[in-house]
């Protein structure tokens, strides 16, 4: 809080410690470049800001106060004087931050005590399988077989958005808790549980089609003969790390059985590359392409899906 010679009063707040002080430096420089007529003599000049949060003091705590504050309203006042050294100020919060920091326990620290969870959604698939001792996720296989018992007739399964505020309920749960039920009565809904598989695949930092053979899948799926096209995207397939290559089989055997149920949910192979296309490989910088990129994600996945047996199968099918 700013008060000049004149009576005005200005209150300026921000939860950023250094930004207080650039603040403060860029008030006193502009209180130096005015004439000397026009300073104030006083060297017990003070600034006052007052700070919304609890962190520690910057200075000494100022106890007085003009009004009475509200209780509710638990602000700190922070004096910096004018005669203070700047140099000072900034190697005091400097080393308060330094100790702040230091005293706070690592992320494996808290994960080796139990207050923060191994967390499922957004995390890179590897790590995902590597902490459950699998090669597939154990949700992805959970929502799988709950689409398969009661949402395979179900008219536009995967196209159809389910409530986003439960799904986002069920993400939670998946990231707190250790065993998950997909029949309790809160995620009856079946577009919920194809939601949140769905946000599963968007949420993962790199896609099941790693980056790196993103341009890879693209040209493949550009060759014009359909057995060397074919015979391209199995064998980049192939390729995939473990977790990556099971996760998709598991996956698209899935969606696979989807489409044979095309009569009654009119989810066909097309309709299903439009919705998992971009879900499950995107180029890890967008271009100018966006449009062309969109169009080959599509075809891949609707040629594995259409191809799967061959893509999939064994050497001898």
């Amino acid at each position: 809080q700013i008060t000049t010679v004149s009576g005005n009063e200005f209150l300026l707040q921000s939860d950023i410690d250094f930004l207080i002080l650039d603040w403060f430096h860029a008030i006193k420089n502009a209180i130096d470049r005015l004439p000397k007529e026009q300073r104030i003599t006083s060297r017990n000049l003070e600034f006052k800001l007052r700070r919304s949060s609890s962190i520690e003091l910057l200075n000494n705590l100022d106890t007085e106060s003009k009004e009475p504050k509200p209780e509710h309203r638990k602000s700190l006042i922070f004096r910096l004087n004018y005669s203070a050294s700047d140099t000072n100020d900034r190697n005091r919060v400097k080393s308060r931050l330094k100790k702040f920091i230091s005293r706070r326990p690592s992320l494996k620290t808290l994960q080796e005590k139990g207050l923060i969870k191994d967390q499922i959604f957004g995390s890179h698939l590897h790590l995902v399988c590597e902490h459950e001792k699998s090669t597939v996720p154990q949700f992805v296989r959970l929502c799988i077989k709950a689409v398969e018992r009661r949402g395979l007739d179900v008219d536009g399964i995967y196209r159809v958005s389910g409530n986003l505020a439960t799904i986002q309920k069920l993400r939670f749960v998946v990231n707190q808790e250790e065993k998950l039920n997909l029949d309790d009565s809160q995620w009856e809904d079946i577009h919920v549980v194809t939601g949140a598989l769905k946000m599963f695949f968007r949420e993962l930092p790199e896609p099941l089609f790693p980056y790196c053979f993103f341009e890879q899948f693209v040209e493949a799926i550009k060759i014009p003969d359909n057995a060397t096209r074919i015979k391209s995207i199995r064998s980049l397939v192939k390729k995939l790390p473990r977790p990556n290559y099971d996760t998709m089989k598991i996956l698209f055997e899935h969606l696979q059985k989807i489409a044979a149920k095309e009569s009654v949910n009119l989810m066909s192979t097309q309709s299903l590359g439009i919705v998992f296309g971009p879900t499950l490989l995107r180029p890890e910088k967008e271009t100018g392409n966006m449009a062309v990129h969109m169009l080959y994600q599509n075809q891949i996945v609707e040629l594995m899906l259409s191809e799967y047996s061959k893509i999939f199968g064994s050497e001898e099918d």
